[in-house]
């Protein structure tokens, strides 16, 4: 008897349960201020623990990716369960004695490996699964990411208040490890040569003919100028997108005039954007093709950052910081599409990993520019200034490496000819 194929929608739900639990870490502001009035610590001492995360993300995601392709995406999915879950069990007990060393261990370097190795597992598999709709199926499950705070953060303030900063990690450790451990359950690669039934014959053959540039390892790809051409367009864009987000709450206040409450309201309406620009996006790029989302993704961001520093209408503001929110999240989301478009499926977990190097030095530049400036200066504007030159660069490195594909498959072509 043949195998039973398992649905590759549930596919996807297992991949978004994943994204949806460690996304949670986008909330840690929610624990910040009563960590301060408990134990008195510094508010930048607090804030690092969520950059040690981020950090320990990007490093792990980049070290284990050859281990999600060789073990597959259960073994890995169940590691990350362990390690989140362990994160925040150990965060409540690093509460529990006051330990500001153990919190950073706990949630910021064990819960940052979870993160990275819980980030990455699903994609390879979700790509391999949506052949046809590589775009959707990876923005479904990294919209999850985008979109967890807006769930979490709420859950997470009322439950402090009710039973305590310990109890409320031990609980979420508990919550968020269940549902890993679940999804990671059923997560699996498709058959080997196995194309869903929903492609009719025009679909294969479009998907034929469209094929990926090349089948590379993760160690050929970093030799390629298209993989770091790939990798300074999303450190551009996370960099300033980050460095938005950080500070976006008084920049609307001092430039825009948005009252503290406005501002509020704005921040949390950019969790909205950011999650709709992930599978919004990343389904668009299906149709128009990731180059195309890129270039425009870099074309309008120029515009917005040029003019933001001028504009003092507080909607015309805050449609500008929607539109680079929808952006931020869309390239996230577009990234592994693009990966297995140039570099092939062989192995895109590891230079999906590798790739996502990229958020890890971002994360940690971003915010220190935005705010070492704005200090400097008294200013955004020479920040917004200078983010704008750097999307002209991204659109120039957008508009190049569509010159290298183009060449590449010319010359792809002329062998197939010649053979």
């Amino acid at each position: 008897m043949a195998k039973k194929v398992k649905n590759r929608w549930l596919i996807a739900a297992a991949a978004v349960g994943i994204h949806i639990s460690i996304g949670s870490v986008y909330s840690w502001s929610v624990f910040t201020n009563p960590l301060r009035e408990k134990h008195d610590w510094g508010l930048s001492e607090i804030s690092l623990t969520f950059s040690i995360a981020i950090l320990f993300l990007g490093l792990s995601a980049a070290f284990m990716g050859h281990f999600v392709e060789r073990y597959g995406p259960r073994i890995s999915g169940l590691i990350a369960s362990a390690c989140f879950g362990a994160g925040l069990i150990g965060a409540g007990f690093a509460d529990s004695i006051g330990s500001l060393y153990m919190l950073y261990f706990f949630y910021g370097a064990l819960g940052g490996i979870g993160l990275g190795i819980g980030y990455i597992t699903p994609v390879s598999s979700l790509v391999k699964w949506f052949p046809d709709r590589r775009g959707l199926a990876t923005g479904l499950a990294i919209m999850g990411f985008g979109f967890a705070s807006l769930i979490a953060s709420p859950v997470i303030a009322k439950l402090i208040n009710v039973i305590g900063i310990s109890n409320t990690f031990y609980l979420l450790g508990v919550i968020y490890f269940g549902i890993m451990f679940l999804s990671s359950l059923y997560l699996a690669p498709p058959p080997k040569d196995w194309q869903p039934e929903e492609m009719d014959e025009r679909n294969k053959k479009e998907e034929k003919q469209t094929k990926d540039l090349a089948q590379l390892t993760a160690n050929e790809a970093v030799k390629t100028i298209r993989f770091w051409a790939l990798w300074a367009m999303l450190f551009i864009n996370v960099t300033c997108g980050i460095a938005v987000i950080s500070v976006a709450s008084p920049m609307a206040q001092d430039i825009a005039g948005l009252s503290a409450g406005a501002a509020a309201t704005m921040v949390g309406i950019m969790g909205l954007f950011n999650g709709f620009g992930r599978i919004g996006w990343a389904s668009v790029s299906d149709y128009i093709g990731r180059p195309n989302v890129y270039t425009t993704f870099f074309a309008l961001q120029t515009v917005a950052f040029l003019l933001l520093p001028n504009v003092t209408n507080a909607f015309l503001f805050q449609l500008l910081i929607y539109v680079i929110l929808t952006c931020y999240g869309g390239g996230f989301a577009s990234v592994p599409a693009y990966i297995g478009d140039l570099f092939g499926t062989k192995q895109l977990g590891a230079i999906h990993g590798y790739i996502l190097t990229a958020w890890a030095a971002a994360g940690l530049v971003g915010p220190l520019v935005v705010s070492w400036i704005r200090e400097t200066t008294n200013s955004y504007s020479l920040t917004l200034y200078i983010f704008t030159g750097a999307f002209v660069a991204a659109l120039a490195i957008s508009i190049l490496i569509r010159i290298n594909i183009r060449n590449i498959r010319r010359a792809n072509n002329n062998t197939q000819a010649a053979g």
